[in-house]
């Protein structure tokens, strides 16, 4: 492991994981308040506000992340002169790629929670519609929490695959960690091997205790049927 007994190699690396974490984190948060209302939308009684939710599904769910994520930076940014942010080009590459990677993974959490919704008793909807309350009311006092809980493992597997997708956010020039792999490779080509196994190694040490994680609070938070 000579690779990273020099410190500029070890902050390479860490820098790299750590644009990694920051993308998870912010596109997790849009992508779960997002995939919220598109869930809301899809259980709507306004049929526009389905159809708009069930397209933007089917749109980005189908669609390779690549090509949203390239039509952030060439589209919004380079075309249409959209900024996220004017401090440096990094940090507005990092906010491109948030976006990209928000909108594309709000589509399956959309899925996800809507399955949530499907185990709800209809029931309970229709005694909440019998005491007068609104289908807000219903929804967001009756439904999504319990349809919440449903579903804490699917989303813990959604999350884990959009962290390993922050990885094409490195097409667009941000130094996360498959990039900053890329560099040191180019520096070290006797160290491939070592340096591959580093990197995997953390993905792994992260996201399998990760998973775990979810699966322990997803059996804590059971509804009880």
């Amino acid at each position: 492991m000579d690779v990273f007994s020099d410190p500029d190699n070890v902050d390479v690396y860490v820098t790299g994981f750590l644009w990694i974490l920051k993308l998870t984190l912010a596109s997790a948060a849009g992508a779960l308040v997002v995939g919220t209302l598109l869930a809301a939308m899809r259980v709507s009684p306004v049929p526009v506000l389905r159809a708009f939710g069930t397209g933007w599904v089917n749109i980005f769910r189908n669609t390779p992340l690549t090509l949203i994520i390239f039509f952030c930076y060439f589209g919004l940014f380079s075309t249409l002169g959209f900024t996220a942010s004017e401090d440096s080009l990094e940090l507005n590459n990092y906010w491109l790629g948030v976006i990209g990677l928000s909108v594309y993974t709000a589509a399956f959490v959309c899925e996800a929670i809507r399955s949530g919704i499907n185990t709800v008793p209809a029931g309970q909807a229709e005694a909440a519609r019998a005491i007068g309350m609104s289908f807000r009311q219903t929804l967001t006092m009756i439904i999504l929490p319990q349809a919440g809980r449903a579903v804490i493992a699917p989303l813990g597997s959604i999350f884990i695959a959009l962290c390993k997708n922050s990885t094409i956010v490195g097409t667009i020039g941000l130094a996360e960690s498959s990039n900053a792999m890329k560099e040191l490779i180019n520096a070290n080509g006797d160290a491939v091997i070592p340096i591959f196994l580093v990197f995997a190694g953390t993905f792994a040490a992260v996201l399998i205790p990760t998973g775990y994680a979810f699966g322990w609070l997803a059996n804590r938070m059971a509804v009880k049927r």
